[in-house]
């Protein structure tokens, strides 16, 4: 269940021993960390797994793989020529447009030349005395940097389901996360499909399209919005480019780095009929955020909230015939607290002859088999299995490197009871290291161009100024830490999310602390507290010129931030 190779050669080249940054992960965040590097006129290399750039874009390849924000905003800004020139087809574009503008930005940029394919980063230990990060890879190249910075990615680390037999299987198997990069011919074929999250809404319709038989065993529904898709208009391709720098304003501003009319009535207040009628227009509409925004307490309050899942649950059964399972497919926790989904005739699907559900609630799978899947009523004969069973998210791609910082404490240990971070920036005891998106960001609860834009902004700042400043360490206080650890959980708690067993929540991965990971307070709060602690001197971290390494905390400590 691994990617196919693209036929490009293994890389020749000698990795430098020494560089001011090693970058991890050559998706979106990566290409624009070394396109900022260079404009600093920093030494840099890039380390990535695959054969070519795009991160969830390259690995992610499955059939019907799209993202769910329109492509004219899930775009990069920083450079306007690039926002003229490219142009995008569909509304929503698949995996091969959103692959094909990542390779188009690293030739545009030049990007490649210090991107290390087919490498995969091992280990990362930072050197108390010489105040430097040393990065090792699965060639055995060991390099020495002065930052290190985690572009790994939020949903890259994938998983597979906790049921015994995997291996067993004498069919072909393959997980939404390494898909072959040639394309899977299903026709004739029984398939098992195990997992009904995002990769799984988009890719059974697709299959079913084509599989003689298709079965699909679900833990857990999950709510699904059409996704209206179609291809662009040229004139509202023109508009938008004529349009392009208000139009980022307002991403940078917004909750979700996708601007909306904001709502100004709550859910409870208006009647049934106003109140289905703007769910009926965000329905229709293709989107997402104008769902989750349609009023100003769906995401605070059960009764709110309660009333959206009503309108989903009365659309699902318009859509999908039979009824029982029709009420299978509806899921039963808060709107919006797992990742929604938009789909190409998703609910439709099941009312295909050759396609069935399995309410894994209702009869459990027990283990894989030679044959198939068997659950707690029966076994299930397959000539293929599909796992789209997701991701150890946000924390994951970054706890399996072995990262050690100060005295060779291990991130992994660090983090045992929940990642701890300042910011979703950078680790207390963990010099000099950086991540993007990382935990404690807004990073899955928005539009990821948007917030990769910003924490690259705000590394590529950080590290200026401390070059300007003669400092060689930034560290997180513990104290500052702490307090915006205690903040994001503060905030998620006023929200419905914790209430769902999300992998927001890390509950999908048996055994991981149950946190809320993301930062729910919204972009435009988010960027405003991090341009507030820049503008402070970087105000809750510890900064410091080169000294000895010493077991005590570095000098020149800068007070933690109130609140």
């Amino acid at each position: 269940m691994s990617a196919t190779s693209n036929d490009i050669p293994s890389d020749s080249r000698t990795v430098p021993a020494s560089v001011d940054v090693v970058v991890v992960g050559a998706g979106f965040s990566g290409m624009y960390l070394l396109h900022r590097l260079r404009e600093m006129n920093l030494s840099a290399v890039v380390f990535e797994a695959g054969t070519d750039v795009g991160g969830t874009w390259y690995w992610n390849r499955y059939p019907g793989a799209r993202v769910d924000v329109e492509s004219l905003a899930y775009s990069y800004s920083f450079s306007e020529e690039l926002e003229q020139e490219y142009e995008w087809q569909e509304r929503y574009p698949t995996q091969p447009e959103i692959l094909r503008y990542a390779q188009h930005v690293a030739d545009r940029f030049d990007l490649r030349r210090d991107i290390f394919f087919r490498t995969r980063v091992t280990a990362a230990a930072y050197d108390d005395r010489d105040e430097t990060w040393l990065v090792r890879t699965d060639h055995g190249d060991a390099v020495t940097a002065r930052f290190l910075v985690m572009a790994t990615g939020c949903l890259s680390h994938s998983k597979l389901p906790e049921i015994p037999g995997l291996d067993r299987f004498t069919g072909a198997t393959y997980h939404t996360a390494h898909w072959p990069h040639d394309d899977v011919d299903f026709t004739g074929m029984r398939v098992g499909i195990i997992g009904t999250g995002s990769s799984g809404v988009q890719s059974i319709p697709v299959i079913a399209a084509q599989a003689a038989g298709v079965t699909v065993f679900q833990r857990t529904p999950a709510y699904s919005l059409p996704a209206r898709n179609r291809r662009l208009r040229p004139d509202e391709i023109a508009d938008m480019k004529a349009n392009y720098r208000a139009f980022r304003k307002a991403q940078r501003e917004s909750g979700f780095g996708v601007p909306t009319a904001p709502a100004t009535k709550s859910a409870l207040e208006v009647s049934d009929e106003e109140r289905d009628a703007a769910f009926e227009v965000a329905w229709e509409s293709g989107s997402l955020v104008n769902l989750l925004t349609a009023f100003t307490d769906l995401a605070v309050d059960q009764e709110a909230n309660d009333t959206a899942k009503r309108f989903i649950h009365r659309k699902i059964h318009q859509i999908v015939e039979d009824p029982r399972t029709a009420a299978d497919l509806c899921p039963e926790y808060p709107v919006g607290t797992k990742r929604p989904c938009l789909d190409t005739d998703y609910y439709e699907t099941y009312n295909r002859e050759n396609v069935h559900l399995v309410n894994l609630r209702r009869t459990p799978l027990v283990e894989v088999t030679e044959k198939g899947v068997r659950t707690s009523d029966k076994e299930y004969a397959f000539d293929a299995i599909v796992y789209a069973t997701g991701f150890d998210a946000m924390t994951g791609a970054l706890t399996n490197v072995d990262i050690c910082g100060r005295g060779g404490v291990s991130l992994k240990e660090t983090w045992r009871a929940g990642p701890r971070t300042y910011l979703g920036i950078s680790s207390a005891g963990f010099p000099n290291m950086f991540m993007i998106t990382g935990p404690g960001s807004p990073s899955v609860l928005s539009n990821m161009v948007v917030s990769i834009e910003q924490h690259v902004d705000w590394v590529a700042d950080a590290i200026e100024y401390l070059d300007r400043h003669g400092i060689t360490t930034i560290e997180p206080v513990q104290q500052a830490q702490d307090a915006w650890v205690d903040h994001v959980n503060l905030i998620s708690g006023f929200t419905l999310y914790p209430k769902a067993n999300s992998w927001y929540m890390g509950a999908n991965v048996p055994g991981k602390p149950q946190v809320f990971m993301p930062y729910a307070g919204g972009v435009g709060e988010y960027r405003k507290k991090c341009d507030e602690v820049a503008a402070h001197g970087y105000e809750g971290f510890s900064l410091s010129p080169k000294s000895p390494a010493s077991p005590a905390a570095p000098a020149g400590s800068h007070r933690p931030p109130a609140g």
